[in-house]
């Protein structure tokens, strides 16, 4: 068969394993935006620049996502097995495959809403000590506004990565349009499918990518 017959052909299992990357995707990116974001903003209060500075809280915290940025993230899946099962009851499917891509995404955006807020002019904190402002204030009324459209690229970034990251899932049984890529294409030397999942995937980053920097600019308030 060519490309577009065996495409039809496995038209099917396709429609499956995108759906299984969108579920995985899609409760890792709402762990990343809930918890990822508390946690940016927390390790900025108490990074070592601020007033609230708390060295063991903030070195503790950094620890972890370094940590968790730097393990190769297939034995973090592995490792995480155990975890997987007790938190979900089951290991293998795109449910229990978001628990480990929700841990690397939040550890990953945590890390870039810090670096956005530390990039803030120092002008946005003495304006807001000036007046006065309660810690939730600081962070409603000033972090998040001026920090909003790094913060719209950095979750941008945070997705992106997370599209190539559940490619890996299929190895342990997480589904997905990876695993549809080797089980349809590379075993069984159909590399048209491949490449058809390829291409999906490139063009997924460019359409993530470019939807998140058109919003960015949207909202930059600088402008």
């Amino acid at each position: 068969m060519d490309t577009w017959n065996t495409v039809i052909y496995y038209w099917p299992e396709l429609v499956v394993s995108l759906k299984e990357t969108a579920i995985m995707m899609s409760i890792s990116l709402l762990f990343c935006l809930v918890i990822g974001l508390l946690l940016g903003v927390y390790l900025y209060l108490v990074n070592p620049s601020q007033k609230s500075y708390n060295p063991l809280i903030y070195y503790s915290l950094n620890f972890f996502i370094t940590l968790i940025r730097s393990f190769p993230y297939l034995l973090l899946v592995v490792t995480l097995i155990p975890v997987t099962r007790m938190v979900v009851g089951r290991a293998f499917g795109p449910i229990p495959a978001a628990v480990p891509l929700s841990l690397v995404a939040i550890a990953i955006f945590a890390r870039l809403v810090e670096q956005v807020l530390l990039d803030l002019p120092e002008s946005t904190q003495q304006l807001a000590d000036s007046l006065g402002v309660t810690r939730w204030q600081l962070i409603w009324h000033f972090l998040l506004v001026e920090a909003r459209s790094g913060i719209v690229l950095a979750f941008t970034t945070t997705t992106v990565s997370l599209v190539s990251y559940s490619t890996v899932m299929g190895i342990v049984g997480g589904g997905g349009i990876g695993d549809f890529a080797i089980r349809y294409g590379y075993q069984r030397y159909e590399y048209g499918i491949m490449y058809v999942a390829i291409v999906w995937m490139i063009a997924s980053v460019f359409v993530i990518q470019l939807g998140g920097n058109a919003l960015a600019r949207k909202i930059d308030k600088r402008k």
